[in-house]
């Protein structure tokens, strides 16, 4: 009875482990936000471009590009014993950014869940380096853009997204080859926020397919072409 407690203690103890480890070190955006808070003079990674973070962060951010020759220097200077938070735009950089700093010898990594797309989502506080206010596509305007005879097929996306550049290809093809049944619109998501926000979009890529106004089929992810064409006939 005894080595049977004993086992159970250290299963409980080892699976508890492991779910608080994943809960203490990836956070929602509003988990991130308040772990923030909670934590003085906190150092906040934005791993995304210079261009992507000129036109908004997270308050108080560094900006060391995952991609970027000189990331292993910058984060050199960071103290490895204090908690660090890092995101990007959707969470894939971030993971793998993580990650690197994980098995260099930081103690604590919290990362965003979803990126600073969720945070937009989440309708959380972001500032920017730029001096020119990016308004982006009104909801007016995209509503303009359904206004056509043809089926429109409206991609949300964003350069540094690797299931949109995967997309990316076939979705030139089918602008090509369908183009006096399909207007194929492209719309990124770093240059316009407030209409991602009123979408209600935090997540990329999304396929919208419209008819005569009408919403009549989404996608959420990456999807294959034959998939996208079969809703285009």
């Amino acid at each position: 009875m005894v080595s049977i407690a004993i086992v159970a203690f250290l299963f409980y103890s080892c699976t508890d482990g492991q779910s608080n480890l994943t809960a203490k070190t990836e956070l929602s955006a509003l988990e991130f936000g308040n772990k923030i808070k909670e934590i003085p003079n906190a150092t906040v990674v934005d791993v995304r471009t210079p261009e992507e973070f000129s036109k908004d962060h997270i308050v108080n951010a560094k900006n060391y590009d995952w991609r970027g020759e000189v990331f292993e220097k910058q984060i050199e200077t960071i103290d490895k014993s204090k908690p660090v938070f890092v995101y990007c735009l959707s969470g894939s950089r971030s993971a793998a950014a993580a990650r690197q700093m994980r098995s260099e010898g930081f103690k604590t990594v919290y990362e965003l869940q979803g990126g600073i797309m969720k945070w937009r989502g989440a309708n959380l506080p972001e500032t920017t380096d730029s001096a020119i206010t990016q308004k982006g596509m009104s909801q007016k305007q995209f509503e303009a853009l359904l206004n056509s005879d043809k089926l429109v097929l409206i991609d949300f996306y964003a350069d540094w997204c690797e299931p949109c550049k995967k997309m990316k290809p076939y979705l030139e093809e089918i602008t090509k080859d369908m183009a006096t049944k399909v207007s194929v619109i492209r719309i990124n998501a770093d240059d316009n926020q407030n209409l991602y926000k009123t979408l209600k979009i935090d997540v990329l890529p999304v396929l919208k397919l419209y008819k005569s106004h009408a919403l009549i089929w989404s996608n959420i992810g990456f999807i294959e072409k034959k998939e996208v064409v079969k809703h285009l006939q």
